[in-house]
């Protein structure tokens, strides 16, 4: 065991690699002689095509192939994406229309993929793409909301994807009737781009007679799948492999065209082929995050308990479902959508619609920052409509700790909690009473000081079910593998360390294996803030298969009946025996029998429930009446993640999350423009929150362990985006309302501040 034991901040043994410029990425690793892959875009947002002439493309110097949606069709590649499908309240399912890989016909948004050149060079790729002959017919451009005359696909009328409804509405409209106070709010959630640090790609190549497919994306299975079922291959014929990945956030854990295309161009010229995004490219073709407004009620008593809540949202799915692009603000907002709030009466009602953009899915939460982010909104207005204060309006309606596990209405268990003991930690930890003090500071200034608080809870997502291999190499090393897929969590350390400290194995000594359907033969990925609980959860598995299976052998070695064997995380003993091998010991010995099958151990195993992350974000702002410039002055975050493996990497998690959510809050905007253009298409317009806007991030812990799994964890990788949203937004709020402002929405941009500032001045006069 290591000198202070478990649960230690360990830093990350990959971060040698990454900044010494080992790292192998996509784009390092790709074979030398691949050919190189452009995609011809869109130029418009909506239009029907006349004509598309590839021929002097296809004669330009280097090309070797070009792919339009005819050539895949003629070569028998199966040209669609397959989608999950919420029910509509009357039962059937949501719309279904193609999403080909290429574009059929038709464009739909700006930067739909057309046809596809490879070349021996990228910059002949990119002359080809040039000779792009391609005439259109411009077509209404849909961007709203909103139902529309104008129908982007047949099987969607008025661009309604689907209308998906949860809980009993006449409960809920019942409580409504009957409540001493309602409180509504409109509140608009803003698109955003997730802007990975690595833009995506891939290469392909032949292996034989099998296919060989790198793709930094969150998981190697569902792209197996996919590319598997669009090229008629033998899922056995196919290889898939994720190397290092510079961040996903959920933008790279669903399919996308290029991956199919790329995978037959090789498997077609038999030679290897390779594509990569450029930053704009991504921009426009990387799947985009939240982009919808709510309408939110709340129904109270007189004693100011919450009696029913309603939501009534509307959501942009883009042009085209995305893998999960239906079930975010549906089913995965419905996972929290009472927050910690003991209430019984609720309904949702959400309206999806296509619109000319790129899809919407999946960013860091997917669905529960939006359920939070209203939520606690709503919570912020209701005090002040109802004269209270905010803090003590939560704490009236928090789910009892003596009720727990909890049924929520949308159906969770939630098992553990105690949101009170959370929340006062934090109000002390953010110094509460100390605000007023600081606030009157920022007036003599000309400033305009604002506190906001959020306390969130998050469901963990994903496959509940994990498979772990542990293996005992032949240099004296151990590989485990995993079926999660790191991302820059820091995966390769946390499995490594939790492995040593369950067996006494050395750290140094265990290599992390991920990221290839060859070498592991079922996995769930990253997402969800899945991955470090499923996995730690199958190694216990794994170590305890290990043990039982040596045990035998040992008790013959030491002389002595099986039960009297003990294996205490570091060595196995027995009285009447010296002998006291660790687990590496204890393999050399195997192997020195020819007991071979001791040298690897295979395990699977299933979560019996979920874990729900909770705690209490505190942000604290101050606004620049003159100019609208908001300043993230304090931040605050008492956290109830149950017991962590390593509370440095955990802390670094919510860093990341914290920093996306005010990102989102304060800085960025996916906009487009009437015809469905990208104004935010490079860093130039697009607002990425920078070190300069961030402050120094107070994390602290007060766990309450989970029962829905041996280690007592809960999930932390989306936490942080969780809380931060409505945190900030509630922040902002605060400091603009005793100017009169009542309708603060992301992102608080100076002019958009300074415009609320100036409506709200006019109003009053």
């Amino acid at each position: 065991m290591e000198k202070f034991g478990k649960s230690q901040p360990v830093t990350r043994v990959e971060d040698v690699r990454f900044l010494t410029g080992e790292g192998r990425y996509v784009d390092d690793i790709a074979p030398a002689d691949a050919l190189h892959g452009v995609v011809f875009r869109s130029p418009v947002a909506h239009a029907s095509i006349t004509e598309l002439n590839v021929d002097d493309a296809r004669e330009a110097p280097g090309v070797q192939m070009v792919l339009t949606l005819a050539d895949l069709e003629a070569a028998g590649v199966r040209p669609g994406l397959d989608a999950t499908l919420v029910k509509n309240i009357d039962g059937s399912k949501g719309a279904a229309p193609e999403r080909p890989v290429l574009a059929r016909d038709r464009v739909r948004f700006v930067g739909e993929p057309v046809a596809m050149v490879f070349a021996e060079t990228l910059q002949q790729a990119r002359d080809a793409a040039e000779l792009i002959e391609f005439d259109y017919d411009d077509l209404p451009v849909c961007l709203g909301r909103e139902e529309s005359e104008t129908a982007i696909h047949e099987e969607a009328p008025g661009n309604l994807a689907y209308h998906f409804g949860m809980g009993d509405a006449a409960a809920t409209d019942a409580a409504f009737a009957a409540a001493a106070h309602v409180v509504s709010l409109q509140i608009d959630d803003n698109r955003v781009i997730a802007n990975s640090l690595e833009p995506r790609g891939c290469y392909a190549e032949p292996e034989g007679e099998r296919l060989h497919v790198a793709i930094n994306g969150q998981g190697v299975w569902g792209f197996k799948q996919t590319i598997a079922k669009a090229l008629g291959l033998d899922p056995e014929a196919l290889r898939i492999t994720n190397p290092d990945v510079g961040g996903g956030f959920g933008m790279k854990a669903q399919d996308y065209p290029e991956y199919v295309i790329c995978a037959h161009a090789a498997r077609a010229l038999d030679r290897p082929v390779r594509w990569m995004a450029d930053r704009t490219e991504s921009m426009l073709s990387d799947n985009a995050g939240r982009d919808l407004t709510s309408l939110a009620e709340m129904a109270f008593d007189d004693n100011h308990r919450i009696l029913a809540y309603r939501v009534t949202t509307r959501n942009n799915l883009g042009a085209y479902n995305s893998g999960f692009g239906q079930p975010i603000q549906t089913e995965l907002f419905s996972k929290v959508l009472m927050g910690t709030y003991d209430v019984q009466a609720a309904y949702m009602s959400v309206k999806g619609y296509f619109t000319n953009t790129v899809q919407v899915d999946a960013y860091r939460g997917a669905g529960r920052p939006e359920a939070i982010y209203v939520l606690e909104r709503l919570m912020d207005r209701a005090a002040r409509e109802l004269g209270v204060d905010g803090w003590e309006l939560r704490r009236r309606n928090f789910i009892p700790a003596a009720k727990f596990p909890y049924r929520t209405v949308t159906g969770e268990l939630y098992d553990v909690g105690d949101f009170d003991r959370v929340l006062s930690h934090a109000e002390a930890s953010c110094d509460r009473a100390g605000f007023a003090a600081r606030k009157a500071a920022s007036e003599e200034h000309g400033k305009l000081r604002g506190i906001g608080l959020c306390y969130y809870i998050e469901s963990i997502l994903g496959d509940p079910s994990e498979g772990a291999r542990v293996t005992f190499d032949e240099d004296g090393g151990v590989s485990l593998f995993v079926g999660t897929q790191s991302n820059g969590q820091g995966h390769e350390t946390v499995y490594a360390r939790f492995l040593a400290d369950q067996t006494g194995i050395p750290m140094e000594r265990i290599r992390v294996v991920q990221g290839d359907s060859d070498l592991i033969a079922k996995g769930g990925g990253t997402g969800g803030s899945r991955s470090v609980t499923v996995q730690a959860n199958v190694t216990l598995t794994a170590v305890a298969g290990m043990v039982a299976a040596f045990t035998p052998f040992l008790a013959d070695s030491m002389g002595v009946e099986e039960s009297a064997v003990r294996f205490d995380n570091e060595t196995f003993r027995a009285e009447g025996s010296n002998l006291t091998p660790t687990m590496l010991e204890a393999a050399e010995m195997a192997r020195a029998a020819g007991r071979d099958d001791l040298l690897r151990h295979e395990a699977r195993d299933r979560l019996p429930g979920r874990s729900y992350p909770n705690g209490a974000h505190v942000a604290e702002v101050e606004v620049d009446p003159e100019t609208g410039t908001v300043t993230v002055e304090r931040y605050t975050v008492v956290d109830d993640f149950g017991n962590l493996i390593n509370p440095l990497l955990a802390e670094g998690q919510v860093h990341g999350g914290v920093a996306q959510g005010i990102g989102q809050a304060v800085t960025e905007h996916g906009v487009h423009d009437e015809d469905g253009q990208l104004l935010t298409a490079t860093f130039m317009d697009y607002g990425m929150p920078r070190a300069d806007i961030l402050p120094m991030f107070r994390f602290e812990t007060e766990p309450v362990p989970s029962t829905a799994n041996p280690m007592g964890m809960k999930g932390c990788g989306e936490a942080g985006t969780v809380g931060a949203m409505a945190a900030m937004g509630n922040a902002v709020q605060d400091a603009l309302w005793d100017r009169g402002v009542r309708q603060a929405d992301m992102p608080f941009t100076p002019l958009r501040v300074w415009s609320m500032l100036r409506d709200a001045s006019q109003t009053a006069a």
